[in-house]
């Protein structure tokens, strides 16, 4: 990759990772410094179609996404895991469905498990948990097939809607397939308290405690030049964590300065 561009894409990407705390000014940015790169790779289209799907425009992602494909550029993994993202929070499932059905046969790229939980994702939160439940039975081969984060999408509705009846049989196949993961037992049994199931609420206490489950920290994910670095959260054993909370720090001043400017 050109160098400059290179730079150009990370700045992108660093202005775009930013949007949570800073929100839309430094999507403007962001979008600034993206339209001034001639020649963008996937990267930069994805790192743009990311941001904007944080933001919460649904409409402006599936717009840079259709730009990307007219460009010439190849979607990617990684694009589609951003679009069906947007399409998720903006509750857009017929857009989402229709994307993921082409992903293989229009763009030659095969869904990944990150996809099919964005589908899952995508009909939850739409209020949609039976068809969630369906899909997940149909198309990932029941859910084995899945993960943390497809049993937590799926939970995560059931408890939104109230839909106790779904989650009583997602937890009970997850307690025979033996799942070790606490967050989605804990979701389960919120769903139990929340729903006045007693009962089954001190079953899903008492399989945490008896097996010891502890609740993983959160966790950011980077790559840099093809090297990927994990950050967990309140560890400070990186070799270069004093750098890199300098390094934090300034963009932090820097954007303060520019709110009061």
């Amino acid at each position: 990759m050109n160098r400059l561009l290179l730079v150009f894409s990370q700045l992108v990407l660093i202005l775009v990772q930013s949007l949570k705390v800073y929100g839309f000014t430094h999507m403007l940015s962001a979008l600034s410094v993206f339209e001034g790169i001639s020649k963008k790779d996937a990267g930069a289209w994805n790192a743009m179609i990311s941001g904007v799907a944080m933001n919460g425009d649904a409409t402006k992602s599936l717009e840079l996404f259709n730009r990307m494909v007219k460009s010439g550029i190849q979607p990617t993994e990684t694009t589609f895991v951003a679009v069906l993202s947007s399409c998720t929070h903006a509750r857009l499932v017929k857009e989402g469905l229709k994307l993921f059905g082409q992903m293989n046969t229009v763009y030659g790229v095969e869904p990944q498990p990150e996809h099919y939980a964005c589908v899952v994702d995508l009909l939850a939160r739409a209020g949609m948990v039976e068809d969630a439940e369906k899909f997940i039975e149909d198309k990932m081969g029941g859910l084995g097939g899945g993960d943390a984060n497809v049993w937590g999408a799926l939970l995560s509705a059931c408890r939104i809607y109230g839909n106790v009846e779904v989650g009583n049989r997602v937890w009970r196949k997850l307690a025979k397939m033996e799942v070790g993961d606490c967050g989605t037992h804990v979701l389960s049994y919120n769903i139990y308290k929340e729903a006045g199931w007693d009962m089954e609420a001190n079953k899903v206490r008492k399989l945490i405690s008896e097996t010891g489950m502890k609740k993983k920290p959160g966790c950011s994910v980077i790559e840099v030049e093809g090297v990927v670095k994990e950050f967990l959260a309140g560890d400070n054993h990186h070799p270069q964590a004093v750098e890199i909370h300098r390094m934090i720090n300034s963009f932090l001043k820097m954007s303060n300065l520019e709110e009061h400017l």
